[in-house]
This record gives C-alpha cells, sequence and structure tokens, in this order.
C-alpha cells in the first residue's frame, strides 16, 4: 500500500436508525367480532457500529464516508407481530481506533482486539404495540408506543498503531533504514528532513520463529508538542507502543542534547510516554572506531540500556534485537 494511502483521521455524521411504532390493532376472526388488542412492537432501528479488524492497518475505507447511516426499525402489525430490526451499519477499523465526540472531544471509546465490536451511534427503541396497554378499565387502547428517533452525531474516529516498539528521533536518525534492514518494509528512503511523512510498520523477525512489530514514526523536532513540524500529528501513535527506541545518529553534536529534547516533546505531549521501557540506539555507528565510542558512552545517560549500530552494515542489529526481545518480555513479567 502507497504511503499516501496512510489516513489515521476521519470525521463523519453517524445517524442510527429510528424505531419503529408500534401497532394499534384489535384481533378480528370469524365468530370473534370483539377480540382484544393485539398490535404487535415496533422494531429497533440499526445501530452504528464500529469492529476491529486486525487486517486492517489504516482508516483510508472511511475517508470518503461523511455519512453513515443505518436503517429504520419496521413498525408492528396485527397478531402480536413484532417489526423487523433495522439492519445495523457495520465499520470494520483497525486495532488501535480511538472514537471520540467531534463536537466535545470526549473519547467514547477504544478497539484493541480483533473482531471486538462498540456499538459507536444506538439506534431508537421500538415503541409498544396497544397490547401492552390493556387492563380491566381499559380493554381497547386505541394508543400505542411511537418508536424513539435514531441518534445523529458527528465522530471523529483516530487511529494509534499498535506495535511493540516504536522509533523515536529526529528526523534522519536513520528509523527508515533500520525498519527497511531488519523486517520486510519499504519506507522511502532518502538524505533529507522528513523522509517520513507517515508511520510505517514492519514485522521485525527474531530468533525461533518469533517476532515483533516495529513502527517508524515521521521524525520529531523540538517544539513538535506545541505543533511545528509533522510532529504533533503522529505523536498520538507513539502512546500504544510497548517500548521506546529512541534513535540518534552518530554525527550529531551533542548526543545527551538531542535525547534531551526528544524526552521533553514526549513530556509536553503526554507525560505517561515517560513511563515506557526505554532503549537508546546511536546509529550510523559505522563512522566510529571503539575508542571513539568509549569517548561517546559517557555522554550517555548511564541508567539507559544503550547500544551501538549501523543499518547499513548490519553492526550490533542482532544485539539490538536480543536487546529489544529481552525488555519487551521484561515488561510483560512486570
Amino acid at each position: 500500500m502507497a504511503q499516501s494511502n496512510f489516513i489515521d483521521h476521519v470525521k463523519f455524521c453517524s445517524r442510527s436508525g429510528a424505531g419503529g411504532a408500534g401497532s394499534v390493532h384489535f384481533r378480528r376472526e370469524k365468530y370473534v367480532p370483539k377480540g382484544g388488542p393485539d398490535g404487535g412492537d415496533g422494531g429497533r432501528g440499526g445501530h452504528i457500529i464500529l469492529r476491529g479488524n486486525s487486517q486492517l492497518w489504516t482508516l483510508l475505507h472511511l475517508k470518503y464516508r461523511k455519512h453513515v447511516i443505518a436503517e429504520n426499525g419496521v413498525a408492528g402489525s396485527g397478531q402480536n407481530s413484532s417489526g423487523a430490526q433495522g439492519k445495523d451499519e457495520i465499520l470494520e477499523v483497525p486495532l488501535g481506533t480511538v472514537a471520540k465526540d467531534a463536537e466535545t472531544g470526549e473519547i467514547l471509546f477504544e478497539i484493541t482486539e480483533d473482531g471486538q465490536e462498540k456499538i459507536l451511534t444506538p439506534g431508537g427503541r421500538g415503541g409498544q404495540g396497544n397490547s401492552h396497554y390493556k387492563s380491566p378499565t381499559n380493554q381497547a387502547p386505541h394508543y400505542a408506543q411511537p418508536g424513539e428517533p435514531g441518534r445523529e452525531e458527528w465522530i471523529v474516529l483516530e487511529l494509534k498503531l499498535l506495535a511493540d516498539v516504536g522509533l523515536v528521533g529526529f528526523p534522519n536518525a536513520g528509523k527508515s533504514t533500520l525498519l527497511a534492514s531488519v523486517s520486510a518494509a519499504k519506507p522511502e528512503i532518502a538524505d533529507y528532513a522528513f523522509t517520513t511523512i507517515v508511520p510505517n510498520l514492519g514485522v521485525v523477525p527474531y530468533r525461533d520463529y518469533r517476532s515483533f512489530v516495529m513502527a517508524d514514526i515521521p521524525g520529531i523536532i523540538e517544539g513538535a508538542a506545541e505543533g511545528r513540524g509533522l510532529g504533533l500529528r503522529f505523536l498520538r501513535h507513539i502512546e500504544r507502543n510497548s517500548i521506546l527506541l529512541f534513535l540518534i545518529p552518530a554525527d550529531a553534536k551533542d548526543l545527551r542534547k538531542e535525547y534531551n529534547i526528544l524526552i521533553s516533546e514526549l513530556q509536553q505531549f503526554n507525560p505517561e510516554l515517560l513511563d515506557k521501557q526505554r532503549i537508546l540506539a546511536i546509529s550510523k555507528s559505522d563512522l566510529l572506531d571503539e575508542e571513539l565510542m568509549e569517548e561517546m558512552k559517557q555522554e550517555l545517560p548511564a541508567e539507559l540500556p544503550t547500544i551501538f549500530i549501523s543499518a547499513v552494515t548490519g553492526y550490533n542489529l542482532d544485539k539490538l534485537k536480543d536487546l529489544i526481545w529481552r525488555t519487551l518480555h521484561t515488561e510483560e513479567r512486570e
């Protein structure tokens, strides 16, 4: 799928079906000229439902659906026959989709499992037929309940990618090159900033046929949390990653400063991101010798697992995968 087809934000009008009206009807048979009320209930209006689908990774299929409308319920009829329910409208969405009220911004729910279904906009209830209203003092009620109207609301769906590892770094840090080296993903790679303008997912094979999912998030710049660059739009994808892999190139002027800026941007966007497990990888390390690496280690946070790698030559990529795997499973045990 082309990168331009990655859509992670859609807005549409969601209108559920109205409930069918209850029936006013009386039993009329030969030799029973004055049968009692037998009006049936109206059918429920159709719901708008979201269903998780693990085979989807974008909201592209909903981009041009500005109105999603479910069927109305059918009115009841005689002989206590209930009307048919309106057909539900089911929207399949990728895992990690968040539904919000477009007007208030309130989060309604999240879809995180394959096959999980949640009612987005409930249909109106069907009205009760006149058979419900008979009594000793009113044996022939001539009224029934109307169906409830459907609901109409504007909804925003946002996708937050579900991945084991999220790559965090400035533009040109080598994130796309790393993802292409360790997985079958084919992100665009070039020697200029913002080559990656949409997130990319790659499945990284590991020992004994195991694997984990890595997400390449478009590069963060200083001020991303305030809306500069592309960072604000895509920072939310980092929220669903199990661990964060910070990538800083070996030719950066100040490794510690770059790391601190990245941490600051994440903290401003969502302080809870700093509770995630972190790994620091120094990319483009084929430019370094052992002595220079030892010197650079002194600049780096001592409490953070750090590794020097080169996606171009493959230097330490197996060790990086070992470190990621151990960190992922340490987190699971905790």
